[in-house]
């Protein structure tokens, strides 16, 4: 059915004349009662009684009309929406991350976005592979390496490193650690080097199998690693954003830690107007700046 048409028939049906709903419309009569008459041949019914004193809708055109208004009030709505959107923040965000990061880190802190944003519908993408955010299988990513792929636009949040950690009760019932070399006392919890994860910490890993650790717990993500630290299992291979969240932990072997990994938040060019992504950035770039802050005691950190 052609839109044109119906939104031709919607102005006539609500004016009641051929004239008023030309002027509204800025078509002359003659235009749109040849508008009209198609419709009306296309349905194969009649839709208006003429007479002198205006047009009054058939039975068949009271339906159609009862159509086109619930047509126009949704329009209407969402044209509101639209314009509301300017100054709010709701519907629908894709955003992916790591395993670890997304559920050791982003997810703890979302209560905080939906208490600004109650309409906001996050769903959150928790794996290793890299989505295509040019082809919009995500908005927003948060990897911990800068994206390769082109037309992203791409904000460096933070520096992170992979470190031993172990709670207080393991460290009093197994003793502390004072070398690397003493790890071969100790069960090491960490991901298996060969799965899919930083590379960095795959390689702090490997490090510290090579002194002879004796027994492991490998799971094939960071947040299983905590659980397994925090249940006082052994000595977990951890990112540092973690203190934040469990100050007490106790770091093992100070001197033993990954290089830098560069957290980077990045999204489609397209979407640097979109306010759930900004709202999202925003949000983000806020917390990282209070962990910093937190971290170093320093309120002056930028």
């Amino acid at each position: 059915m052609d839109w044109d048409k119906l939104r031709i028939f919607h102005a006539v049906a609500d004016a009641g004349s051929l004239t008023h709903a030309g002027d509204a419309l800025h078509l002359s009569q003659s235009a749109v009662s040849r508008q009209i008459r198609a419709l009306e041949e296309s349905l194969g019914t009649t839709l208006f009684h003429r007479h002198a004193r205006g047009l009054i809708l058939t039975e068949q055109g009271e339906l159609l009309f009862d159509a086109t208004s619930t047509m126009a009030k949704k329009l209407d709505a969402a044209a509101a929406r639209i314009r509301d959107s300017e100054e709010e923040v709701f519907g629908e965000l894709k955003v992916t991350t790591t395993v670890g990061f997304g559920t050791m880190w982003l997810a703890p802190r979302l209560v905080k976005l939906y208490d600004r944003y109650p309409d906001l519908k996050i769903d959150l993408l928790l794996e290793e592979r890299v989505l295509d955010l040019p082809m919009r299988e995500a908005d927003v990513a948060i990897r911990m390496k800068e994206p390769a792929q082109a037309d992203l636009i791409r904000k460096r949040l933070i520096n992170i490193r992979m470190r031993l950690y172990a709670t207080p009760e393991y460290i009093a019932r197994a003793g502390r650690p004072e070398r690397i070399e003493d790890m071969a006392k100790h069960r090491l919890i960490c991901q298996n080097p060969a799965t899919p994860q930083v590379q960095a910490g795959a390689q702090l890993t490997q490090s510290v199998m090579a002194h002879g650790v004796p027994s492991t717990l490998m799971v094939n993500n960071y947040f299983g690693v905590l659980q397994g630290v925090l249940n006082h299992i052994g000595v977990g291979v951890l990112p540092d954003y973690l203190t934040a969240d469990f100050p007490y932990l106790e770091r093992v072997l100070p001197a033993v830690e990954s290089v830098e990994v560069p957290v980077f938040l990045a999204y489609p060019e397209e979407l640097r107007s979109s306010r759930r992504v900004n709202a999202f950035r925003d949000f983000v770039q806020e917390e990282i700046l209070a962990y910093r802050r937190a971290q170093t005691g320093d309120a002056a950190v930028d």
